[in-house]
């Protein structure tokens, strides 16, 4: 990739005009974070007037949809930001994890088949409906083999599934009053696995480095008992993925990059004007409703996300110390009020969208112990 050259300005960006305070200042921390870590200015929140005609590395915490608004913010491809940019909005949503029920189902404009064909061994099974009418069919297709978990595409943070165990309960959530819409909008239908361990596989492309990567997140309690994402623990490489998979790694790891790889060709065959240089998945491995071991992508993050602060910790090491083979880094988000780790890097400390209090910091240690 196209070294991020020094003239550059480096912006933070929140592309939702409603975004919560932590998602809006963890962006300005990251984005003021890789400017020095970059030998650029900081430019602070993107603004329309004042950045106009600038030479921008924007960092946004969404992926950017569509042309218009790729041209708005003048960027042309993957060296202008750290994130990514889709055509359409469902591209960058769990939507794209799984075909349709058939032909005559409903689909968004922009559409690709060809995806789903590409990443059906790489996935759980599971089905994507835009349409109240495609509900009810593709949830009896999938209940014959067991549970399945109900998941809205625009959701975050494991926030908004259900899982479903029969046809009744599903029919039970169809008569709810805003279920037209939310169907709409697209929803994912996926089967539900147990005793699951979500692994953590990605890569960045910044300025002359490229990062690869392997770990786990994990869960944790938001003020009102609801588990969401709580951390990611990233074992870190200089290089591609050739690169992580020369270590020493664990059979189950090895199968989730693998996956990994194949889901990412998949997005740039099957959609050839999608960009991004942060590409991030997550890799579900546990047991189906037979107790067998199963393994898929769960979704895509071209985007600002959990894990993107261990990812810029890692570069700094790297920067540090170019010679550096592998580093560890772990991104920790609590929503217990307590003092940093010794060693820790704070990140964000305050309010939440859904909880009084929040606290993410990252921490380093090295690959070896």
């Amino acid at each position: 990739m196209t070294p991020t050259p020094r003239r550059k300005i480096v912006v933070a960006h929140s592309v939702r005009p409603d975004a919560p305070q932590h998602e809006v200042q963890t962006n300005k921390a990251l984005a003021r974070w890789l400017a020095q870590i970059l030998g650029c200015k900081f430019g602070g929140s993107y603004d329309a007037e004042k950045h106009q005609g600038r030479d921008l590395y924007l960092l946004p915490t969404q992926t950017i949809v569509g042309p218009a608004s790729a041209r708005a913010l003048g960027i042309k491809g993957p060296e202008d930001l750290w994130g990514g940019f889709v055509e359409h909005d469902f591209i960058c949503t769990k939507a794209i994890s799984h075909g349709l029920r058939s032909h005559l189902a409903h689909a968004p404009q922009g559409w690709s088949p060809l995806f789903s064909e590409r990443v059906r061994n790489v996935v759980l099974d599971g089905l994507s409906v835009f349409a109240l009418e495609d509900a009810r069919p593709a949830a009896e297709h999938l209940l014959y083999n067991g549970p399945i978990r109900l998941k809205p595409v625009h959701a975050c943070a494991g926030r908004g599934q259900e899982v479903i165990k029969s046809l009744d309960a599903f029919d039970d959530i169809l008569a709810r009053p805003d279920i037209e819409k939310q169907f709409s909008e697209g929803v994912v239908l996926e089967q539900d696995l147990s005793d699951v361990v979500t692994h953590s596989v990605g890569q960045s492309f910044i300025g002359d480095k490229v990062l690869s990567y392997c770990g786990d997140q994990y869960l944790t309690k938001d003020a009102h008992g609801e588990e969401v994402y709580g951390g990611s623990n990233l074992l870190v490489v200089q290089g591609d993925y050739d690169e992580l998979l020369k270590l020493n790694l664990p059979d189950d790891v090895r199968l989730a990059i693998e996956q990994a790889q194949v889901f990412d060709a998949a997005a740039d065959e099957a959609y050839p004007r999608f960009y991004a240089s942060r590409r991030n998945y997550d890799i579900a491995q546990g047991l189906d409703s037979n107790g067998k071991s199963r393994s898929g992508v769960l979704e895509q993050s071209w985007r600002m996300g959990g894990a993107s602060s261990a990812e810029v910790a890692a570069l700094q090491s790297f920067v540090n110390d170019p010679g550096m083979r592998a580093i560890r880094v772990s991104s920790v988000e609590t929503y217990i009020d307590q003092p940093l780790p010794a060693d820790a890097i704070e990140v964000y400390r305050g309010p939440a969208e859904n909880s009084e209090f929040l606290l993410k910091y990252v921490t380093v240690k090295s690959y070896d112990g």
